[in-house]
């Protein structure tokens, strides 16, 4: 948390510039809202996600007055800086997300003061869990007024600190320029995360002069940035990695969201093929290995593959690439690969290292720079070692322990909607999912060939991230086949954004698995509260998710209940030509297996009635838990 500090002079000897060319409009008097606009366009921003209100209106106007220049000059008609409108603020900050997460680059969202401000706390806060970069400009009060509780005033720069990688309060107009284009390159450098920019309205009324280049001094950053650039896996690193590597029989990749961030995948990728060495991935890092591999056992954890996590138990050297060794992961840090004699850890965070599971090696750097710097030292020493026991074994795994769940019945089980949704995208579309039992479902039945093909919201957990999310991927990418798979519970708390999917014609598709109820909480209720389902039950809600479809100007707006016509409706669903709507009513007591309960280890995890395990163990209330209880 930090202001635009008074120290620091703009265009300072020693600060860099983020610029390589004058800009046209150097030298020209222009406002503070001009300015912003300006540097968003300097930073290739071309969608903004925001709404209105009275203390952000001058860089509303900017923006609406730089399309018109621009269009002026050219004749392309669209404008080069959409404005996206969603129907709530929160909405702007997921879209934001789910366009960084989709393409890598910086998000952007513009919004209000006030309670337009506060409404973006949980996106802010989502997207430091998960390290996402974005930049969120928040309106302020005019600086005579702050402090004094003045109409749709809140202290963002004390609410966001907790939340954020950076805030900045912009109080020195002639600092603007600078501060704006700081908070990109701290959103976007090292760790990826949040920046908020604080912008009392006054500073978007002051008129100066736009030098069109310098960004604010912050030395003590720069250096720890570059550092982190410039570090390289030394050659005696390396060499005690491929010790303990040849000292191993049974070598596992653990890869998480760090390795998508990290551009690490295609090293990843490599460094298993090279050596033979089969790969698992976090719920953060589907996609960084494509999941088809053979090599490759899906999703570990609480809710991972039974393979997966067995391989995890059998393994004797982890290798941690941008993981992090979390809860959903690792409960109970020492049950976690209890037979591993070695744990390498790759993360660009410092502070990760050793944070919840001791190492015995480790390299703070970006994952693709290190794993392609082990990979050219292994070739250099003519690495070899014979994995082919262990990768058998581990394709063993999968083949005696794999995905499966009750094909009969009268319910359609979601199990099943999401292998069918698998076939006819191939791994190759665009998810994006609310949070509970679907979200699990998804991520256990659907493949991700590359990376950012998966947007969750992994570490917060954030029901209504799904649709949002799915919005902003499909304008960041206009020709992909974008789906948000949601629940009943998820869908409503953003359900004014299906309006936002159709007022801009997106091709988005919703899918609706409903169970009218919080599924993920009825299986804890089951399994931890005697069956009393407090307050998780939606049958008595009235909601007509189809009426509220049409409503919105979906023309394909369906609701299937069938095992026999749910192929044939998916698919036309998938293959529509334009924004498309299905809700499928699925079987309310279908539960989320494998899982491994809080604090449990591996060694414990239930797998339901339809997976074989290795065993039932012992856990829950008074001992033994039948399966169907467990969720």
């Amino acid at each position: 948390m930090q202001e635009a500090a008074p120290s620091v002079e703009a265009g300072q000897a020693g600060t860099p510039d983020s610029t390589t060319t004058r800009h046209a409009r150097t030298g020209e008097q222009m406002s503070g809202a001009e300015m912003v606009i300006e540097v968003l366009a300097q930073e290739g921003v071309d969608t903004v996600f925001g709404y209105s209100g009275g203390a952000i209106l001058p860089t509303y106007d900017a923006i609406f007055r730089y399309n018109e220049r621009e269009r002026e000059r050219g004749a392309d008609q669209t404008d080069p800086m959409r404005l996206v409108v969603p129907a709530n603020e929160q909405g702007a900050g997921f879209m934001a997300a789910g366009y960084a997460r989709s393409t890598g680059k910086v998000g952007v969202f513009l919004v209000t003061s006030g309670p337009g401000a506060t409404n973006t706390v949980t996106p802010i806060r989502d997207c430091m869990a998960d390290s996402v970069p974005v930049v969120l400009i928040t309106g302020q009060v005019a600086r005579g007024a702050m402090g004094t509780d003045a109409f749709q005033e809140a202290p963002i720069v004390n609410i966001m600190g907790n939340c954020a990688k950076h805030v900045f309060l912009v109080t020195r107009p002639e600092q603007l320029e600078e501060t704006i284009r700081t908070a990109f390159e701290v959103a976007r450098s090292g760790r990826p995360g949040p920046v908020v920019v604080d912008l009392p309205k006054d500073v978007q009324n002051w008129v100066g002069e736009f030098r069109g280049s310098g960004l604010l001094g912050i030395r003590g950053y720069r250096q720890r940035m570059e550092s982190l650039r410039q570090t390289q896996v030394s050659e005696r690193k390396a060499r005690q990695f491929f010790e303990m590597l040849g000292q191993s029989n049974r070598p596992l990749l653990y890869v998480g969201g760090g390795a998508i961030h990290g551009e690490g995948g295609e090293a990843v990728t490599a460094f298993a093929r090279e050596y033979g060495i089969p790969s698992v991935s976090t719920v953060m890092g589907l996609g960084a290995v494509d999941t088809t591999d053979d090599l490759h056992l899906h999703m570990l954890g609480m809710h991972g593959t039974a393979y997966a996590n067995y391989a995890v138990e059998d393994c004797d050297f982890i290798i941690a690439v941008g993981s992090r060794f979390d809860d959903r992961v690792a409960a109970k840090a020492e049950l976690f690969a209890p037979l591993a004699e070695h744990v390498a850890h790759i993360d660009i965070d410092a502070a990760e290292i050793g944070k919840v599971k001791r190492v015995d090696w480790s390299h703070v750097g970006e994952a693709g720079t290190a794993m392609h710097q082990l990979l050219e030292y292994g070739r250099s020493i003519d690495f070899g070692a014979d994995y082919q026991r262990w990768s058998t074994h581990c394709r063993n795994l999968r083949e005696r322990h794999p995905m499966n769940f009750k094909e009969d019945g009268e319910f359609i089980q979601p199990q099943a909607v999401m292998r069918a949704l698998n076939e006819l995208t191939g791994g190759d579309a665009i998810i994006s999912t609310g949070v509970g039992q679907h979200q699990m479902w998804a991520a256990q039945y659907l493949d991700f060939r590359r990376p950012r093909l998966w947007m969750t919201s992994g570490s917060m957990g954030t029901m209504g991230f799904g649709l949002p999310a799915a919005i902003g991927a499909q304008f960041a990418n206009p020709d992909e086949l974008v789906i948000d798979i949601d629940g009943d519970g998820s869908l409503r708390m953003n359900l004014g954004e299906m309006e936002t999917v159709t007022t801009y014609g997106l091709p988005v598709k919703i899918l609706l698995l409903n169970n009218n109820g919080d599924g993920m909480v009825r299986q804890w209720q089951k399994l931890y509260f005697d069956d009393r389902f407090s307050g998780s039950d939606k049958s008595l809600h009235r909601k007509d998710f189809i009426k509220a479809a049409e409503a919105d100007g979906f023309e394909f707006a369906r609701r299937v209940a069938s095992r026999e016509e749910m192929p044939e409706v998916l698919e036309a669903f998938v293959r529509f030509d334009g924004p498309a709507f299905l809700e499928v009513m699925i079987d309310p007591d279908a539960g989320v297996y494998p899982m491994v309960g809080p604090g449990m280890g591996y060694k414990q995890m239930v797998t339901g009635d339809y997976i074989p395990g290795r065993e039932i163990p012992e856990i829950g209330r008074g001992g033994r838990v039948d399966p169907s209880e467990a969720f």
